[in-house]
């Protein structure tokens, strides 16, 4: 088995395509089709379920894909490593990152990182806070700026980033912004249309977390994946969304009413950097984790 071969088996399960992989690696769908037909005699199991429109892992394909990352990643660990020694910082970043973290710039950061790192290839992936602890923890992603709410158990380190409240966005016509600086109860809220994202991202999560403290059950009508569209969503009054605070500075949320929320326990958005365990960053994560802790917070 070669880690040419993972590599080939890798790429062939993220896209779930044979001729969108063979044009990822630069290689020849015929050759890409032998590597993995070579790997799957090796291991005596088919490692994928095909047919004319789709391409799908099987169960002892899955159970590679866990292995074949974490091999891939210790292999890249193991070049970087070298790399370091000799002063030169080559090799690839592979990080995740939420929509909406908070008390950094990823695009910032990664801006000074490649002027400092010209050698260094930077992947990025923007995913929600589950799908990034889970490629962090496997070694799919150096390092990730993800959302939490309560952090799970966790071999590796949750490197605070920034803590705020979480507030009512509405429209201007909406009954809420006649309390005017008053915050309101949880209870309040109880009946209205909200605007969220999906459950996986950090906005959604500490919102659901804050409503079931408060005891308080609530259904999100409109459930979006991106910031501008839920914005735009409360301007036209179609609900109100609970959101970080940081949400009501940004342009698009200018016109749109701000409501605090009063209640025993306040609801709390967290961001932080979720790194591996101890001893196993990569050389090209720690110099950017060097720049996170240089960086004014935003």
């Amino acid at each position: 088995m070669e880690l040419r071969q993972l590599e080939h088996f890798v790429a062939v399960a993220e896209e779930q395509h044979f001729t969108r992989a063979a044009e990822r690696l630069a290689v020849s769908q015929s050759g890409l089709s032998a590597s993995v037909r070579a790997l799957e005699q090796e291991l005596r199991a088919p490692l994928f379920s095909r047919t004319t429109r789709s391409v799908r892992l099987t169960e002892a394909g899955q159970a590679l894909l866990v292995e074949a990352e974490r091999t891939l990643a210790g292999a890249r660990a193991a070049r970087d490593a070298v790399d370091a020694v000799r002063g030169l910082l080559r090799g690839t970043l592979t990080l995740g990152v939420e929509q909406c973290v908070a008390g950094v710039s990823p695009a910032r950061l990664l801006g000074a990182f490649r002027r400092e790192h010209p050698h260094m290839e930077i992947r990025l992936r923007q995913e929600g806070t589950s799908s990034l602890l889970e490629g962090v923890a496997g070694g799919r992603l150096d390092l990730a700026f993800a959302a939490t709410v309560s952090p799970p158990e966790w071999r590796g380190d949750l490197v605070p980033l920034a803590r705020e409240p979480m507030v009512v966005l509405c429209a201007p016509g909406h009954p809420l912004a006649a309390t005017g600086t008053r915050p309101v109860a949880w209870s309040a809220l109880d009946g209205e249309s909200f605007i969220d994202f999906h459950p996986d991202w950090g906005p959604r999560r500490a919102a659901d977390e804050a409503f079931a403290a408060a005891g308080v059950r609530r259904t999100v009508a409109l459930e979006v994946s991106d910031v501008h569209s839920l914005l735009e969503l409360v301007h036209q009054g179609l609900g109100i969304a609970v959101v970080p605070h940081h949400f009501s500075r940004k342009p698009e949320a200018r016109g749109l009413v701000t409501v605090e929320v009063d209640g025993a326990e306040p609801a709390v958005y967290r961001s932080v950097v979720v790194l591996p365990p101890a001893g196993t960053m990569s050389p090209g994560a720690r110099a950017l984790m060097a720049l996170v802790r240089e960086a004014p917070v935003r």
